[in-house]
C-alpha cells in the first residue's frame, strides 16, 4: 500500500508539474519539415509494409550495416559514416517508430518484428553478406538478426545493446510512457528540457550534449505518429520468453565485438560483461568516458576499436 502512494504522489507531481511548464505543449512536427531539414543528398526512401523508410547507402566496399536504438535516427551514425565509407558500403536507416520513417501500421515494436523489417529492408536493397552493427535497441535487434541468419553476417557488433535483464530501474521516460495519465500528455506535453535531460542520461560528459542534437532528437520525437509509436514501443514487453533469449544469444558464432560505455547508466557495463561471457567468439570494448551511445558520444575512440576489429 505504501508503496502505491509513493508511486501515485510520484506521478501526481510529474503531472502537475509538467503541465505548470509554460511553453510546453508542442504540434506534430510534418514529415516535409524534417525532410527539408534532416535528408541530404544521400537519403533515399523505399516502402515496406506501407511505410516510406528514411535510409542512407554511402561508399563502396564491404557492406556494413547500422541500427541504432530507441527514440533515435540514422544521425547518430554520422561521425562513423564520415570514416567508414572511405573503405566500405555504409548503409543505415530510421527504423519504424523513429526518426523520418515513423510509426508503422499495426504498431508492432517487437523484436521479432523489427528483426523481419530488417530482413525485408536487406532483401529490398539486395545486400546478402555484411557487417552488422547495432546500438541498445539496434543491439538487440542485430544480435537477433545474427541468431536467425547466421549466414549473412561476416562480423557482428554490438553497442551498448539491450536484450539481457538489468537490476536497474527502467529510465523515466519509459516509466513515463507506460503510465495511462502520463502517457496521454506525452501526446501534447513534450519539452524540449525533457529530450535534454535524457540526452544528458545517456552521454557521460554533459558538455558534449549541443543544442543541434537536443533539437534534432526533440524534433524527430515530434514527427507526425512518433510521439503514439513511442508510447506503444515502451508498452511491447521484451522480457517475454527471456529463458529462450538467452540461449538464442548462447547459440550466436559470429565473431563479434562487443563496444561498451563504462558510465552507460541506462544498460550498466555489468550487461556487456555478461553478454561478452554468454558469446563464444567475443571480445568486450569498454570505453571508460563513454555512456550509452560511445558511437555518438566519442566516435574516434569507438571507431579505433571497430576498424580495429574489422580489418583484423
Amino acid at each position: 500500500m505504501k508503496n502505491f502512494k509513493k508511486r501515485y504522489i510520484f506521478y501526481a507531481v510529474a503531472v502537475i508539474t509538467i503541465m505548470l511548464i509554460k511553453g510546453a505543449i508542442y504540434s506534430d512536427v510534418s514529415l516535409e519539415e524534417l525532410k527539408k531539414e534532416y535528408t541530404n543528398e544521400a537519403s533515399q526512401f523505399i516502402e515496406i509494409d506501407g511505410m516510406q523508410v528514411h535510409y542512407r547507402d554511402e561508399g563502396q566496399g564491404f557492406p556494413i550495416v547500422l541500427v541504432h536504438g530507441t527514440a533515435s535516427s540514422l544521425h547518430t551514425w554520422n561521425d562513423w559514416t564520415k570514416d567508414l565509407k572511405k573503405k566500405y558500403r555504409v548503409i543505415r536507416m530510421d527504423l519504424p517508430a523513429f526518426g523520418i520513417t515513423g510509426p508503422n501500421k499495426n504498431a508492432d515494436y517487437s523484436i521479432e518484428n523489427y528483426t523481419y523489417f530488417l530482413q525485408q529492408f536487406l532483401m529490398k536493397i539486395n545486400v546478402a553478406k555484411f557487417h552488422l552493427a547495432g546500438n541498445s535497441l539496434g543491439g538487440n535487434i542485430a544480435w537477433n538478426y545474427a541468431a536467425e541468419h547466421p549466414e549473412q553476417i561476416e562480423k557482428l557488433i554490438l553497442i551498448d545493446a539491450s536484450g539481457l535483464p538489468t537490476n536497474k530501474p527502467q529510465p523515466a521516460v519509459f516509466k513515463m510512457a507506460k503510465t495511462p495519465v502520463l502517457s496521454s500528455l506525452f501526446l501534447y506535453v513534450t519539452p524540449k528540457f525533457f529530450i535534454k535531460k535524457n540526452m544528458e542520461e545517456v552521454y557521460a560528459d554533459n558538455s558534449k550534449v549541443t543544442d543541434a542534437i537536443i533539437t534534432r532528437y526533440h524534433k524527430m520525437a515530434l514527427r507526425v505518429g512518433n510521439r503514439q509509436a513511442f508510447i506503444d514501443r515502451a508498452k511491447t514487453d521484451f522480457k517475454l520468453g527471456a529463458k529462450a533469449n538467452l540461449e538464442k544469444l548462447k547459440s550466436i558464432q559470429t565473431p563479434s565485438l562487443l563496444i561498451w560505455g563504462a558510465q552507460d547508466s541506462w544498460i550498466p557495463l555489468d550487461n556487456g560483461k555478461q553478454m561478452d561471457r554468454m558469446l563464444t567468439n567475443s571480445k568486450l570494448v569498454i570505453l571508460e568516458n563513454s555512456g550509452h551511445v560511445p558511437m555518438e558520444e566519442n566516435p574516434a575512440e569507438s571507431l579505433e576499436a571497430l576498424n580495429g576489429f574489422l580489418e583484423d
